[in-house]
């Protein structure tokens, strides 16, 4: 008896037919994290600065603002204060901020994570765009020092 070939692209259907209705019954093996940063959730705050924390003692620990804004008071993490202040980003109370960020789920809290904070023409990165806090990094010549080369 002589066997008849099957076109390829039948024999493909029916592996993919059986693999998808065999693989419905299966759970994710990662759970879904809705918690985490996207930029498509993004939004922007205008405010004024009430009061700013260079370490808040409660989760996300870092730089925090309470800002007020037209929809009401938000608590806004900045992320690493040293990046801050190396980058001479000084907040104070009254200041105006523009903050390009969103509300991720902490523990019980949903504070605004921002991503880039604007204050008058000077802005500054605090998050990469997978919303993680930007580290800072000392120069290794130390500020204001210059090489004086040749041999000490």
């Amino acid at each position: 008896m002589r066997m008849r070939k099957m076109p390829l692209w039948i024999v493909a259907g029916i592996a993919l037919f059986c693999c998808t209705v065999m693989g419905q019954d299966r759970t994710p093996q990662t759970p879904v994290r809705s918690s985490g940063y996207d930029l498509k959730r993004e939004g922007t705050l205008v405010g004024t600065v009430i009061a700013y924390t260079e370490s808040s003692t409660t989760p996300p620990l870092g730089a925090r603002v309470i800002l007020q804004t037209t929809g009401g008071i938000v608590d806004v993490h900045l992320g690493n204060p040293r990046l801050l202040t190396a980058n001479h980003f000084n907040i104070q109370a009254g200041d105006t901020l523009r903050i390009i960020g969103e509300n991720v789920a902490f523990g019980s809290a949903a504070p605004f994570l921002a991503r880039i904070v604007q204050k008058g023409t000077q802005a500054l990165a605090v998050r990469s765009e997978r919303g993680i806090p930007v580290r800072y990094v000392a120069p290794k010549n130390g500020a204001g020092s210059k090489s004086q080369g040749g041999v000490l």
